[in-house]
């Protein structure tokens, strides 16, 4: 059988000599974008290799998306054709990095030459051969090329053997390293966002500001929810989230625990956004004035928290949007509109826009224009309900559209839906992701989610935020209202992901449940709701310690540095985390039944901690809340939890 090749195809693939490949980090060949936080490297590898034996040189490469300037750095040659180098990037937003490879006929000659030399062979020849190379090449920087001309100059001038000695010296090697880039080869463009630390560390408080006053059957205000700052702030959380803060329709007005008939004096549920008073751009009147809510803005700013405020694309039958512009909603074939359903269950006081209609340009903008119209107002954070009920495409462009404008912009995905579904939102942009840690309670199956979600590629674009119970979700485990299985899952979502949350009542323990189901009964969902935020019984303080610890550990600020260690009972997890500078490093075991006090051996195996080239095993813990140390031996360490005091211990671990 005869190659069928024409002359030019054989042209095209003689010319590509040089092959790169198997980047990393990359996500999904290079469609979606690897995250990075601001100031922090970013550690490049690929493989790189030739035909023949000629030396190759490579560098690194990146830019700001937009209007950057390539920068590069030289990559270094390990073993077995892989390289590596890495950058930092020093401004928030998106980036992209590739790799340039080409032959470096200088450093081969050079290579070739000493190799001779040092055997005892006559290398005249292939002196005269680097003396006529060096006089052809042309660096491009002018420190360089200096070097060049005057090595040449001497060459030219003497044959001593100093002068062969600057024909070989490493200097000479470095300057020309680019002047002849012979067979120049890129790779493709590899995108990167990079986020505010933020993105990637906080813990979050979330809260219905219509349920903060003090008084009972009393509509909370923005000056409510500024008086409750100071506590929430000592509390040690970083991100204040509020449920929607806009007008509330009264059409099919939801009543107390979801009933279809709203009593008079009913709020309904802030979810049914829009009312005459204003849609998705307006403030619920009750609630006080855009005035008061930038006041909000700005006295959490002052206690070192920001707002995150919700973003559900919905409307009530009464939102302004339904007769401005009906051809944003879908009818019936009776002209009806259709109210919002997940079958079997109907949302008959929300309507959703029809995003692929006959105005699907309008309707993408005008919702582009509200997330930025609260960006105005000084919101830098946006949890987005149900994201995995709208298009793909639209998160994608929506997300790209607001962060060019303001890269500093965060979105969280509440998205409790099918893993691959989750992960997709987050390679859209998505910079952080609600998960299914509500429900995992057994050690097997945290182990093997947060192994998931940690390993490559997750970790590149996956950024979990573990929020221990929402408005929506009363997890089983917290239905018995026992501070032990509380102060667990706290622990466990404050130590094994660097995002957690928790939802207002949590630290009351309040767990009343709708009978056979996962909600809250007396939901505020769809009622006001008066608390006593210092009622007996309440762990406020456990969570402050917490959220203390977690500020003065680094290792706790970050998920993907997380190893499971060997514990001798399966109703205790184990695990170590690592800072990502080497700097500091945790042990952490949590109590996952309630039947005790426990004593186990925590096995640190060979788990290493330390800078790189520096590593070395765990010699001993330190309590972080007692002080008090101990001595590893025989590779562990015998520990006891009382579940009834702490299920959770917390260590340094120290080298």
């Amino acid at each position: 059988m005869t190659a069928n090749f024409s002359i030019s195809s054989v042209g095209d693939l003689a010319s590509r000599r040089i092959y790169i490949e198997d980047i990393y980090p990359l996500v999904d060949g290079g469609r979606f974008a690897v995250k990075r936080i601001v100031n922090e490297p970013l550690e490049v590898w690929v493989d790189i290799f030739r035909d023949g034996h000629a030396a190759l040189a490579a560098d690194l490469l990146w830019r700001f998306e937009a209007n950057g300037r390539w920068a590069r750095v030289p990559m270094r040659l390990h073993n077995n054709d892989r390289w590596s180098a890495s950058f930092t990037p020093t401004r928030v937003g998106r980036h992209v990095y590739l790799i340039e490879a080409w032959t470096d006929a200088f450093a081969t000659w050079r290579r070739d030459f000493l190799a001779k030399r040092e055997a005892g062979l006559d290398v005249d020849l292939e002196l005269e051969e680097g003396r006529s190379l060096v006089s052809t090449l042309k660096p491009r920087n002018p420190a360089a090329a200096r070097l060049v001309e005057e090595t040449v100059r001497k060459l030219q001038v003497s044959t001593a053997p100093d002068a062969t000695e600057d024909l070989l010296s490493e200097g000479l090697a470095e300057a020309v390293r680019r002047a002849n880039e012979t067979d120049l080869t890129r790779s493709i463009s590899c995108p990167l966002v990079v986020d505010r630390p933020l993105a990637r560390s906080g813990a979050w408080y979330e809260m219905m500001p219509r349920s903060q006053s003090p008084a009972e059957g009393v509509h909370g205000t923005f000056e409510d929810c500024i008086k409750r700052l100071p506590d929430i702030a000592a509390l040690g959380f970083d991100v204040l989230y509020l449920t929607p803060i806009h007008p509330i329709g009264t059409t099919n007005r939801k009543g107390r625990n979801n009933s279809l008939r709203a009593e008079p004096g009913d709020p309904g549920s802030p979810y049914a956004i829009g009312s005459p008073e204003g849609g998705h751009d307006a403030v619920h009147p009750a609630l006080g004035t855009l005035e008061d809510f930038r006041r909000l803005v700005s006295a959490c700013t002052g206690h070192g928290m920001e707002i995150a405020l919700d973003f559900a694309i919905q409307c009530s039958p009464d939102h302004p949007w339904l007769t401005q512009h009906p051809q944003w909603f879908k009818r019936r074939p009776d002209g009806s509109i259709q109210y919002a359903e997940n079958p079997p269950k109907k949302y008959e006081d929300i309507i959703n826009p029809d995003f692929y209609g006959s105005d699907k340009e309008g309707l993408w903008t005008a919702l582009r224009d509200i997330v930025l119209f609260w960006v105005s107002q000084g919101v830098r954070i946006f949890r987005v309900d149900n994201p995995h009920t709208k298009p793909f495409a639209f998160w994608e462009w929506l997300i790209r559209e607001v962060q060019i404008i303001d890269p500093n912009v965060i979105f969280l995905s509440e998205a409790f839906t099918r893993p691959k579904v989750m992960k997709a939102l987050a390679k859209l942009g998505f910079t952080q992701s609600y998960t299914y840690f509500t429900w995992r309670t057994g050690k097997d199956e945290l182990q093997a989610y947060l192994a998931e979600i940690t390993g490559y590629p997750e970790r590149e674009y996956f950024r979990p935020n573990f929020f221990v119970n929402t408005p929506d979700i009363l997890p089983l485990h917290l239905q018995t209202g026992e501070p032990w299985v509380f102060k667990a899952r706290l622990a466990l979502a404050a130590t094994l992901s660097s995002n957690y949350g928790i939802y207002n009542g949590f630290e009351l323990l309040e767990h009343e449940p709708i009978p056979g189901k996962e909600e809250y009964l007396n939901s505020e969902k769809y009622e006001l709701k008066t608390r006593d935020w210092n009622r007996p019984g309440n762990i406020s303080g456990y969570i402050a310690q917490f959220n203390r610890m977690r500020r003065a550990n680094a290792a706790l600020l970050q998920t993907s540095n997380l190893r499971f260690a060997q514990v001798d009972d399966d109703n205790i997890i184990g695990y170590v985390k690592e800072a990502a500078a080497r700097d500091n490093a945790v042990a952490v075991a949590v109590a996952l039944a309630k039947e005790g006090p426990r004593e186990f051996w925590f096995h640190f195996g060979d788990i290493e901690i330390g800078p790189l080239g520096e590593r070395h095993r765990v010699r001993a813990i330190e309590n972080l809340i007692t002080g008090e140390r101990h001595m590893i031996e025989w590779g562990g360490v015998r520990l006891r939890i009382d579940q009834q005091v702490d299920p959770a211990l917390i260590f340094r671990c120290l080298s």
